[in-house]
Formats: C-alpha cells, structure tokens, sequence
C-alpha cells in the first residue's frame, strides 16, 4: 500500500536529502559540460550529464533519505529563459520529476518521496528597484505555474517552494502551485518555505511572523525554513513557529553559516554537529515534521541524520 507524503508525515518524521548544487561543485563541472556551454546551468546537467544527476540522487537515497528534490531548483520559466529553454518550461520540469521518480524506484526496502523544487526567480516584485523589481506579479506567477504543471505531470508527491527571498513571490508561487493542480487534477502537497538571515529576516526585511502570517491560510501544507544559514541561526524563528501549534514545520539549514575563503562559500559544519543540534530541535519542537540539509550538506550528513530519526523511533 502506498501512502501520501501527508499520510506519512502522520507517522513519522521524514527526512529530506542534502545539497544538489554544492554536490554537482564537486565534480568540477566544466563550461561544456553544460547544455549548450552555458556555464551554471546546474539544472540542465539532468540532461546534458544525466548520470550525474542520477548518482547525487542515489546517493543521498543510499544514506536514508525518505525524500528527494527534484533538479529543478532555477527551472521557473523566467530563469528557464535566461538559458534558452522557456518555451519547453513544462516538459524541462517534467522530464526533471521523471528522472527522480525513476531513481525511487529502485529502491524497495521503503516508499520514498520525489519533491518538487521551485527556487526564486532571481526578482523582488516587493522591491522598488528598476531591475529587480521590473517583472509583473502575473509573470511571475505564471512561470512558477508553468513549471509546477510540469513538476505535477512528471509525478512529484509535493512541491516545496523554497530559498524564498521576497514574501510576495511565495504568495504567487502557492497561487501557481493550486493552478497547476486545478489544471492537471492531480492533489500534491504544497510547502512553502523562506530563507531567513541570522537575524531572523527575510531579504527585504519581512521576519518570520510576518512572512507565516501572510502564507499560512494559502491552503499550504508545511511551512518551513531552509539554506541562508545554519541550524543555530534558525532556532528563534523555529521556536515561535512551534508555539503557533498549526502548521507542520520543516527544517533544511546549510552545513552552518557559509565562510568566505578564497571567493568560495565553505560551509564547515560537520554531520555528527548537525545531527546532535537537530536531534534537539526535534526533542524541543513537536511541531518539526521533516529534516533534511541545504548548501554544503552532503551523502555524510544525511546518514547522520537518519541514524537521529531511526533512535528516536525506538525511545
């Protein structure tokens, strides 16, 4: 019997792999390693270096993941364009979800999750700025509608509208999220996220009150918190979500707050650290529902992870 992400998060805690982009880093991909030689293209690498993608997927599903994100991170058509394929929006999306699905698939000692993921679009309709804040709110919800469709049609069980930036693009990204699912007919879960810094804030400086207050009756699932910092940064935001007591949360911080070394963001958080810090966080905050890692989370820390969810089982 297979059962919903919603079904299971009933149960259990669930646990979300770690890092696409920092993991894709460390093979040093080159300019034409990339579809058309277009250098940063991390989502196209599901097609141009399918095997890639593949093996990041496997590997985190090796280490315990009950979930997965799709490839999909930069895939809303305003970014899709930017490389040359925003007329294929949807199909991109769903060959995408279809590639993560198929790697679930192999494996069959436990039901596992493929998530949608849609990342920012690189502007701020709250923002005054005439670059940044240049794009309509229908043009922005209409190319997370499109990719969402896509994610749908490929079989994801949830799409996860993550790294928000602006609270105004998260309120059009959840209203293309119930389009897309009126338009295919097909039910999936909704979570919406935000990225806040060690202060608590969002970048334009929404705090976290504000930004779950304005999102929290979309007729979302989850709400959470992933990448910007890490863990330790994000405990006074979880602590004031716990108290509301309404949504299930989920918590996806970075391997720690990133360095700058030589231009490069290092993130230095070991597995064992994480672990212990979210195995506190799970103890102290019922409302927690699902773990995972962001940038600099790797195969190792997820296995760390899984070890935490698995003891406290048998407690």
């Amino acid at each position: 019997m297979t059962e919903s992400l919603l079904e299971a998060l009933e149960k259990r805690i669930l646990l979300f792999d770690g890092a696409m982009g920092t993991e894709i880093q460390k093979l040093d991909p080159n300019p034409e390693d990339f579809p058309d030689g277009k250098d940063g293209f991390n989502d196209g690498l599901s097609f141009s270096k399918p095997e890639w993608i593949k093996k990041i997927h496997r590997s985190y599903l090796q280490a315990g993941a009950d979930c997965i994100e799709t490839n999909t991170f930069g895939s809303n058509k305003i970014k899709l364009i930017e490389y040359g394929f925003g007329d294929k929006t949807v199909e991109f999306n769903q060959k995408n979800a279809e590639m993560a699905v198929s790697i679930c698939k192999e494996f069959s000692d436990k039901q596992r999750f493929v998530v949608g993921s849609m990342g920012p679009t690189g502007f701020l309709p709250s923002s005054n700025d005439p670059d940044l804040g240049q794009k309509s709110l229908e043009e922005i919800r209409n190319a997370f509608e499109l990719q969402a469709e896509g994610l749908i049609l490929g079989g994801v069980d949830a799409l996860l509208i993550e790294t928000s930036q602006d609270i105004l693009e998260v309120k059009l990204a959840i209203e293309a999220s119930h389009n897309a699912i009126k338009k295919t007919g097909k039910k999936v879960t909704i979570i919406a996220n935000t990225t806040l810094d060690q202060y608590g804030k969002m970048l334009l400086g929404t705090n976290v009150q504000a930004a779950y207050t304005t999102v929290c009756d979309m007729g979302i699932d989850l709400f959470g918190l992933n990448c910007s910092t890490g863990p330790i940064e994000m405990e006074p935001s979880i602590r004031w979500l716990n108290d509301q007591k309404h949504k299930k949360l989920l918590v996806v911080p970075n391997a720690g707050m990133p360095e700058n070394e030589g231009g490069q963001a290092v993130y230095k958080m070991t597995p064992k650290n994480m672990a212990d810090t979210l195995s506190s966080f799970l103890d102290e905050y019922p409302q927690i529902k699902i773990i995972g890692g962001c940038c600099g989370t790797s195969p190792a820390h997820i296995t760390e992870l899984r070890k935490v969810i698995d003891e406290k089982k048998k407690e």
